[in-house]
């Protein structure tokens, strides 16, 4: 009997259990979540956790010039963070690089001085001179500041040793937000045997209340010279350094200033000449003027607006090889969209969003290609009424449009007509014991001037979403989690319309367990949202073991367990995959997984699993069983020249797959990166299918000749969609937070290069404060 003719039959003769697995799995994940929710948030299940480290900060009338020497007297004088603790390699001993923070504040500005030791000197190791650079390869020193007090939201702000900023906002108690852009100054001063920096942040930056004279706030030095991260305040190696959870006390000898009134305008203008030579259509000429604005209606709640938005600056995405059933996740890229995001896109599960940015302004022509709709107007605003309190209202119009379709919206025959839509999200969360909190969110979408009568209009009139979420974070970091509910509403449909899940993950030093379970019915709709799937129930483990040898190469090691089923309503089962792998991280900071996997899917449609969009010829209701071996390797990012590259090779549906991909980087210190992305696929299916070859390149120069002039040209050759795409984006920051943008983009036809449309777009914005 064939392995397939076998698997079938365990399969058939299992269904039993495993719907029995899928009920025990689903059910009782909420009760345990409920339960969490009323134990462990109680200290009294916490696990003891020993009084963090304090550290004063006095007001200065002295006059501080931002330039990196500490040659001021409040420097001399002030309360200092020292005796800094290693958290990687190893969590057990002081760091041999030591690093010293002091603060001191006026009437405008929190001043943070630092004075990184570097005893082994050489060269420092830097991505670049790109603003907002990424923190894992780059040395630095950052701060991280939780004015509220409440452990999950903050800010941080971070220099290199060059003098390159990044700042970003804090969700979650530990995740980091880059793409929030605002005003501080910052001078760095290099040393034989260390280097000292100056930090001049305006209160207007910062949201906080004015009474509140107890913030957390860590420090945190990246040393890749040795290869060491310490922080202020000690980290288990285990989490993640930057968790607010094991922060200080910053201890105000008086409250912060009032931040005074803070209204920002950020007019910009551009233009553009574009040719879509596929058609042979004529050159078009654009010019567009707009702006965004920054009101703080509070010093803790801020009102974002933007009229006629423009987003032509935007990098373009990143191209994937398709061979997957269901839509294909594309991250938000555009700045306004980004900033709290946390707070507007992360309800729910990540494949159950009820609310995903790209649909608003995104949308496809009748042949399926992307397209821009104009955005008439937008507000946000979002921040904290108190230390419990957290509110976000977004509201948008986008202008009618011919000939287009909303993405994530089922196409409705004959539609040919987009009608002007307004898109609001409303979320409230309050915070309920130590780290957690609850919230409400509403989504709707609503045509403008809809006509019932015309059955041309490629939406209905309304599309809503209503639910509640729950997110647990306990004070010893042992238990975190979240579950939802949430409902759809539309004209005509009050049945099957809900989607639910709960996720719950324990840690602790040698342990990690995952659980997970969903259901998304049939007629749940969200329109607004990423939820590629409907119609079923989905049940997930991870089991984690982590070893830390002594006198080793290796920092840690462990095998790693997954499992995944997803049925029907009626528990009947279509995907099923099994994962065991063992993972090694070394002291150097490379690392090596391998692992083993099993996938079982019964269609639920038909498909065709070398072309998504082509004639389908895998039917619904056929199984298919296939295993394959997978390998990564990380280097060591800390060389000149660095890569990752991940190896498949296995069954694949009635066939066989081959696939190596991953990412080569050379670093061209300080001025830029050489990267080369690639994706490569060998695909062998028998008769009615093919044996195809799939290729994916995508160069990348990234060059920053200063910090604040920058050059990148993304290059992209995507066999499958047979194109060649080029797009060069030049970058002039010449004052804080304004931008000259010049941006140039083709698409050929890769074998006799062919052009199919190119575009050339120039942007100025500049940043006013009134």
């Amino acid at each position: 009997m064939l392995w397939n003719e076998k698997q079938n039959l365990l399969f058939n003769s299992c269904s039993f259990a495993t719907k029995f697995l899928i009920r025990v799995t689903i059910r009782p994940i909420f009760l345990l979540t409920a339960i969490v929710f009323y134990s462990f948030n109680n200290s009294s299940f916490a696990q003891n956790i020993p009084e963090h480290a304090s550290i004063t900060i006095k007001r200065t009338k002295e006059n501080i010039i931002i330039d990196g020497i500490l040659d001021e007297n409040v420097w001399e004088n002030a309360d200092r963070a020292k005796d800094w603790y290693l958290s990687f390699p190893v969590d057990t001993a002081f760091a041999n690089s030591q690093t010293e923070a002091m603060l001191t504040f006026d009437n405008e500005y929190l001043y943070i001085g630092f004075i990184c030791h570097d005893p082994i000197g050489g060269d420092y190791i830097v991505q670049s001179l790109r603003r907002d650079f990424e923190w894992g390869v780059t040395e630095n020193v950052s701060v991280y500041l939780d004015t509220f007090n409440d452990k999950i939201n903050g800010f941080t702000f971070g220099l290199s040793p060059l003098g390159v900023q990044r700042e970003g906002l804090i969700s979650d108690g530990e995740e980091i937000s880059a793409d929030w852009d605002n005003k501080w100054y910052s001078a760095v001063k290099n040393y034989e045997d260390k280097w000292t920096a100056e930090v001049k942040i305006p209160f207007k930056t910062l949201r906080y209340k004015d009474n509140n004279k107890i913030w957390n706030i860590n420090f945190i030095r990246n040393d890749l010279k040795r290869n060491e991260r310490s922080s202020w305040t000690a980290v288990p190696q285990q989490y993640r350094t930057n968790n607010l959870s094991f922060a200080g006390k910053l201890l105000w000898d008086e409250p912060p200033p009032k931040a005074g009134s803070n209204i920002s305008i950020i007019p910009y203008i551009s233009g553009g000449v574009s040719r879509n030579h596929q058609d042979d259509e004529s050159t078009g000429f654009r010019g567009d003027i707009g702006f965004d604005a920054k009101v703080a209606v509070t010093s803790s709640i801020n009102l974002d607006l933007t009229v006629n938005s423009d987003f032509s600056q935007v990098e373009v995405d990143q191209q994937v090889t398709n061979l997957d059933r269901f839509e294909i996740f594309f991250p938000e890229k555009r700045q306004f969209f980004l900033e709290n995001n946390d707070l507007f896109g992360k309800n729910g599960f990540r494949r159950s969003r009820p609310f995903f940015s790209r649909r608003i302004g995104i949308a496809k022509d009748t042949a399926g290609h992307n397209i821009q709709i104009p955005i008439r107007y937008g507000l946000r605003l979002s921040g904290k009424l108190d230390r419990n309190w957290r509110v976000g209202l977004l509201n948008m119009q986008t202008a009618r449009e011919s000939g287009a379709e909303l993405s994530g919206i089922e196409t409705i025959q004959g539609s040919h007509k987009l009608p002007s839509q307004n898109y609001t999200v409303a979320v409230i969360q309050r915070r309920i014991f130590s780290r957690s909190n609850i919230g409400a969110v509403f989504v709707n979408r609503q045509a403008i001037d809809y006509n019932d009568l015309d059955t041309t209009l490629s939406t209905t009139k309304y599309n809503r979403i209503i639910g509640l979420d729950y997110n647990l974070g306990t004070n010893n970091n042992r238990w975190d989690g979240n579950s939802y509910y949430h409902r759809s509403l539309d004209p005509g449909i009050n049945k099957d319309n809900y989607s639910f899940g709960a996720f719950l993950r324990y840690k602790s030093r040698n342990f990690t367990v995952m659980i997970n379970a969903q259901e998304i019915a049939e007629n749940f709709n969200a329109e607004l949202g990423f939820v590629p799937r409907k119609g079923i129930k989905t049940s997930f483990n991870r089991y984690e073991f982590t070893f830390y040898p002594k006198n080793s190469i290796i920092a840690t090691h462990g095998p790693i367990f997954r499992i995944r089923f997803v049925t029907d309503m009626d528990y009947t089962l279509t995907d099923r995959g099994l994962q065991v792998g063992y993972k090694i991280s070394y002291k150097n900071g490379s690392e090596l997984e391998v692992e083993l996997n099993q996938e079982f899917q019964k269609l639920r449609n038909d498909f065709n699993p070398i072309d998504p969009k082509g004639d389908s010829v895998l039917l619904t209701g056929e199984s298919f069983n296939w295993r394959n071996f997978q390998i990564e390797f990380n280097s060591d990012n800390r060389k000149i020249l660095s890569y990752q590259v991940t190896a498949q090779i296995g069954s694949y549906y009635t066939g066989h797959r081959t696939n190596i991909t991953g990412t080569i980087t050379y670093r061209i210190q300080p001025i830029g990166l050489l990267n080369l992305n690639f994706d490569y696929n060998h695909i062998n299916l028998p008769f009615p299918l093919k044996e195809v070859d799939f290729f994916l390149v995508g160069p990348r120069f990234d060059l920053t000749f200063t910090d604040k002039l920058f050059l990148t040209t993304f290059v992209q050759y995507n066999s499958q969609d047979d194109n060649l795409n080029i797009n060069t984006r030049f970058q002039w920051r010449f004052k804080p937070v304004s931008d000259l943008f010049i941006v140039y983009t083709d698409n050929y036809f890769p074998e006799q290069l062919k052009v199919k449309n190119r575009a050339l777009v120039l942007k100025l914005s500049y940043w006013f404060n009134l």
